[in-house]
């Protein structure tokens, strides 16, 4: 029978031989992977995921980091971080329209109806060209895209119809595209910082505002709005990139695994966002929320010529196809 002492130093030296193994196995490549998000977003799930299964695919040679929440700094701070080196991959959407024109396509309004339409350009031709102009003039690489749940309108009166609209003040972001189209539409766009809109709705400064499911539940502005309604008016995609100075430094087998293991988190993502999307319908719901179908063709329809107003002319022609499509 073994005694106490004995059964610990058993313990003691399977410990050590395990914490060697492990050594001996040691990643020899630690990629860093900042994103915005927070630690309950799918985004971050996802680069979680894909950090599991690339370490798999490469028997542990390949390490990811991931650094939520900006502790690797903005958006725009770790994409100059991928040029420079710094830093080896991010999850970032339209703002790479700073150096590549044609990503400003991830975020058109109107022109994805359905998340299937969404699928088909950016997993399409358009979809590779986007890609293809992002690694040439930002010199950085996606590898997978993640879908962001569309923007929605509320407000405390049923919204069916562009004629509904009419005299509603609504908080848009300060952005030029946004501000146009809404008032193309007949309402009165207000641009205002988002940590200001719920006490603008309190108190009546504003009638209504727009934004994804997700952060209309966690903004609580069910207690200040409604009415969901679903004009989904922006369907958009956002990428997991990868630096090229880090993917140069790849082999083609190793090149291959971070492909596999981004098509993984890709489909892993989708998952995740599907059943958000019907969560956070549900609980808006129990919390008073009222969803609201609306005429969505009116509304693109409305919206068409300031959307073509607002765009570049590098990427005019293919937003016009997809409002005719």
């Amino acid at each position: 029978m073994l005694t106490m002492k004995t059964t610990k130093r058993l313990i003691l030296a399977g410990a050590t031989a395990l914490m060697m193994t492990n050594s001996a196995v040691a990643a020899e490549m630690t990629l860093k992977l900042g994103h915005l998000a927070n630690e309950q977003n799918a985004w971050h799930k996802a680069a979680l995921k894909f950090g599991e299964e690339l370490s798999t695919l490469t028997d542990g040679r390949i390490a990811v980091e991931v650094f939520p929440n900006e502790t690797l700094g903005k958006e725009i701070d770790l994409i100059n971080g991928m040029q420079l080196g710094t830093v080896d991959m991010t999850i970032t959407g339209e703002s790479l329209q700073n150096w590549a024109p044609m990503a400003a396509l991830l975020a058109v309004p109107y022109a994805y109806q359905t998340l299937e339409d969404m699928d088909a350009v950016a997993g399409g031709e358009i979809g590779g060209k986007i890609e293809q102009q992002i690694i040439e003039k930002a010199q950085i690489r996606p590898v997978a895209y993640f879908a962001r749940g569309p923007r929605n309108l509320t407000s405390n009166r049923e919204i069916k119809s562009p004629d509904d609209l009419n005299g509603l003040k609504l908080r848009v972001p300060n952005v030029p595209l946004f501000v146009d189209v809404w008032k193309s539409l007949g309402a009165q766009p207000t641009p205002m910082a988002f940590s200001e809109v719920f006490t603008s709705l309190q108190a009546g400064a504003i009638d209504a505002q727009e934004n994804p499911l997700a952060l209309i539940d966690s903004a609580s502005f069910d207690e200040v709005q409604k009415f969901v309604n679903k004009t989904e008016h922006v369907r958009s995609w956002i990428y997991l990139t990868i630096s090229e100075l880090t993917w140069a430094e790849l082999s083609d087998e190793d090149k291959a695994a971070v492909k596999e293991a981004a098509k993984r988190a890709q489909a892993y993502e989708r998952g995740l966002f599907s059943a958000d999307e019907e969560r956070l319908t549900k609980e808006l719901q129990e919390k008073g929320m009222t969803f609201v179908e609306v005429d969505k063709q009116a509304f693109a329809a409305k919206a068409k010529d300031a959307v073509l107003a607002n765009v570049s002319d590098e990427i005019r022609p293919i937003v016009e196809e997809l409002f005719a499509q």
